[in-house]
């Protein structure tokens, strides 16, 4: 059982603004989680939130594709701890392309692989369109 996600959304954003949103640390822990996220191939780094039971709210990423302004692509691990299995082991793509005077923004979350994981793929398709549709566009609002 495979299972992913693809969501899209138009921002009235120029894409250099959308851009700062997803690859800059601070704005990036405003509207997702924090982080010590760098725009570095390579980078390892962590989003941290409330642990929940399965979870205990770190994903521990690595930044596998970066083409500055377009696209940034991480792989996202998580689950019981760092002594235990991944429960999660995905990929996170941003594509931004233009649309108009603002930016079409592309989020892929690939790989949810066995039942478990497509499971969890439900909730986080929520999850995703929560952050794309308010807590986003909130930061994008907030410094034009």
């Amino acid at each position: 059982m495979k299972r992913d996600l693809r969501l899209e959304r138009v921002y009235p954003h120029p894409p250099a603004r959308v851009w700062r949103a997803l690859t800059d640390r601070h704005e990036l822990s405003k509207w997702l989680m924090e982080t010590d996220f760098e725009p570095v191939l390579g980078h390892r780094f962590t989003f941290r939130a409330k642990p929940v039971p399965g979870w205990d709210g770190v994903t521990y990423c690595e930044v596998t594709e970066l083409e500055p302004g377009r696209c940034v692509a991480y792989r996202w691990r998580g689950g019981p701890g760092p002594d235990r299995p991944p429960t999660l082991d995905t990929l996170v793509r941003f594509t931004l392309e233009p649309e108009g005077e603002g930016t079409r923004v592309i989020l892929e979350h690939r790989g949810f692989s066995g039942l478990r994981a497509v499971l969890v793929s439900v909730m986080m398709r929520s999850g995703w369109a929560k952050m794309l549709r308010t807590k986003l566009p909130a930061v994008l609002d907030a410094t034009r």
